[in-house]
């Protein structure tokens, strides 16, 4: 019989602990939250100090009836649930359902899965820290106020099914005003003039810029024309030339956000798919001599790093590259302000698992998250990037070309991922020099709008402001999606006229409790409370006394709201009403008129005309998967599995047959070849 008893939160997470601690440990696991507020009713005393009424959750009688048998029997008891304030209080309610005394030291962080980790954490158990837990029942509290006084309202006045949240509805209001900015852009014409030139077999442009000391800008055609007229072709005199020695330093260590973000942009993972491989990761995979955790634990503020990686990572370097490509040995211990410096930044647990080395284990999503990781905390300890950037001014009949280049000196942490800066190389000129342009090109371009959010900038933008904490935003994000608030077209995120009337709604009746500064501000009391520095109860006063001013105010208001389904011209196959276009929790369908009375509904199929070129039968649909990007699959699916990303144009490749695409993101807009590359036509 084990003499020792450890709670974790995940089988999987308590199966690689269990070889690790050895027969004398018994590993259990609590799958979430055994006790929290009820569903069923607000659960939230206002009236006695906002005190909390937790219930046993329901379908955990028999995991806390298990835990108890064993807890009574073990000599020790250790609560190694995750370590960040939702795991202490997990711990917390844990030690109120077994029983134990809350002044034993019986609490245990597992910053990442390593035997080692493991064993030095058990030896150094403490008391559970009442400032975390206070910290994590009053956001609970104040989300559970918001969503469950707000939602019955949002039913009422816009439409039944919606919920608000503090956090979510300050997300939303973000990409709805992004939207607005978007909409009410007005572009405005300008032109540019490039000459392109080829010197000492080097080809490179320069740029119309103005006249020489003084920048023009030209808004029409006619005015490009004049400039054009005054061009000599075969006379471009260089007047200036600048070159200056920079060098770039390599990024921190991941946090939360910017693996989030880096998953996003590099890779095309969704913030929810992140963290469930980063959780993967984190939890522990057989890799070959027993399960092992591979990162630190995932959900972190800090940058900073242990000595031992640094020096892992400082060794490594030397042996691959030499001993110029190496760092000074960098922890990144600085704290920055507003941060939750618990644990360390997402890094791997040994620097001597390479990527490549481990391959075989992994799966290739969870390769490619763990070679980003991987690859950051290494460059994070090399030498910097060290490049000449050059400029070179053309005078050429009083009208001033400018042309840019980049000349690596040092290639420093680029060489580790081999995604050295672009360079624009240019011949080595004099002032004085005279060289001609082979062709003068003028081309006509409109300014763009704010680029709509994707995940990443949502992300980064929440964290910018310091709403939310990282750690939710991935559960945030998937909220608004899910609602039918906002869609994903590819990467950008687009407000739905729901989550525009939601916003509307929730703007003008509860903006002193749902906008950026104040739930910025509710994140830096939240802070001070885990701190020690604030009573919990007394933040939750001083929160609803703006909040019941809201709730009084939203009865005077007698605008009509109301979201209504847009009805079809089509009948309902089973009992003859009109069909609607209706929203759900997976977004639009069309169901019939008649609800409750008929249950009649169907999916709502965009079809792109395009026939499939793999089984040559079926025609491509729009489809959505299971991370809620937008793709283009055969509607034979599952007997034909042909699918692509981006939208078919429905035309033919020239060089390989296959069909061409309409790739457009933020940097890109154009029409290429689904399969070889091919690019037909560049729109940006």
């Amino acid at each position: 019989m084990a003499k020792n008893l450890v709670i974790v939160e995940s089988p999987t997470k308590a199966k690689s602990i269990s070889k690790m601690l050895g027969r004398n440990y018994k590993v259990m696991a609590t799958i979430g939250h055994l006790r929290d507020l009820p569903k069923s009713k607000f659960g939230v005393d206002i009236k006695n100090d906002f005190e909390p009424e937790y219930i046993k959750v329901r379908g955990g009688a028999k995991t806390i009836n298990e835990l108890k048998k064993e807890a009574d029997k073990a000599e020790k008891v250790y609560l190694a649930t995750d370590p960040d304030r939702e795991g202490e209080a997990i711990s917390w309610h844990l030690q109120f359902l077994l029983g134990l005394d809350p002044k034993d030291k019986n609490r245990v962080e597992f910053h990442e899965i390593t035997k080692e980790n493991v064993k030095n954490a058990i030896k150094n158990p403490r008391t559970i820290d009442q400032n975390l837990v206070d910290a994590q029942q009053a956001r609970r509290v104040m989300d559970r106020i918001v969503g469950y006084e707000i939602s019955p309202i949002l039913w009422k006045r816009v439409k039944s099914g919606l919920s608000a949240g503090r956090v979510q509805s300050v997300a939303l209001k973000l990409i709805v005003d992004r939207q607005k900015e978007i909409d009410d852009f007005i572009p405005e014409e300008y032109w540019t003039i490039t000459a392109h030139h080829d010197v000492d077999k080097l080809k490179f442009d320069s740029e119309f810029y103005g006249q020489v000391g003084k920048k023009v800008k030209i808004s029409n055609e006619s005015g490009a024309k004049k400039v054009l007229e005054k061009i000599d072709k075969d006379k471009f005199e260089v007047v200036k030339i600048n070159k200056t020695k920079k060098r770039r330093k390599p990024q921190k260590p991941h946090t939360t956000s910017t693996l989030q973000q880096d998953a996003s942009n590099r890779l095309g993972y969704s913030t929810k798919y992140t963290m469930q491989l980063a959780q993967q990761l984190f939890e522990g995979i057989d890799v070959g001599d027993g399960s092992v955790g591979l990162i630190t634990y995932m959900r972190t503020d800090a940058n900073r790093i242990s000595k031992d990686i640094v020096n892992e990572s400082l060794a490594f370097i030397k042996e691959k590259y030499g001993d110029k490509y190496a760092g000074k040995g960098n922890t990144y211990a600085g704290k920055k302000k507003g941060s939750q410096d618990a644990h360390e930044a997402i890094r791997p647990t040994s620097i001597k698992r390479s990527p490549i080395e481990i391959k075989e284990y992994l799966t290739d999503q969870q390769y490619k998250l763990y070679k980003m990781i991987w690859e950051r905390v290494v460059a994070s300890q090399m030498a910097d990037y060290e490049y000449l950037s050059t400029q070179i001014l053309f005078d050429n009949n009083g009208l001033a070309f400018k042309t840019n280049g980049k000349i690596t000196i040092f290639d420093g942490y680029n060489i580790l991922s081999k995604a050295n800066e672009s360079e624009n190389i240019l011949p080595e000129l004099k002032e004085g020099n005279v060289i001609s342009a082979k062709k003068i090109d003028k081309d006509q371009h409109f300014t763009n709008p704010p680029a709509r959010y994707t995940e990443a900038s949502l992300v980064k933008t929440l964290e910018e402001f310091g709403i939310g904490r990282p750690s939710t935003y991935s559960a945030t994000i998937n909220q608004i999606i899910s609602r039918n608030y906002v869609e994903l077209e590819g990467r950008s995120i687009y407000p739905t006229d729901l989550g525009k009337t939601v916003n509307t709604f929730l703007q003008e009746n509860f903006d002193d409790v749902i906008n950026v500064e104040f739930t910025a501000e509710m994140e830096d009391a939240l802070d001070n409370i885990a701190l020690g520095d604030r009573y919990w109860k007394e933040l939750l006063k001083s929160f609803y006394k703006d909040f019941e001013k809201d709730m009084k105010g939203v009865k005077k208001d007698s605008k009509d709201y109301k979201v209504r389904d847009e009805v079809l011209d089509e009948k309902c196959p089973k009992c003859g009403k009109n069909l609607a276009i209706k929203h759900g929790r997976n977004g639009k369908f069309i169901g019939c008129t008649g609800f409750p009375d008929c249950d009649f509904t169907k999916s709502i199929v965009k079809s792109t005309g395009v026939k499939c070129p793999e089984c040559e039968d079926g025609t491509l649909i729009e489809k959505v998967s299971k991370r809620g990007k937008r793709f283009y699959g055969c509607d034979n699916y599952p007997k034909c599995n042909f699918a692509l990303w981006d939208p078919p144009t429905g035309e033919k490749c020239p060089e390989c047959g296959s069909l061409m695409i309409h790739k457009k993101n933020r940097s890109t807009d154009e029409i290429r070849c689904s399969s070889c590359g091919y690019v037909k036509e560049k729109k940006r």
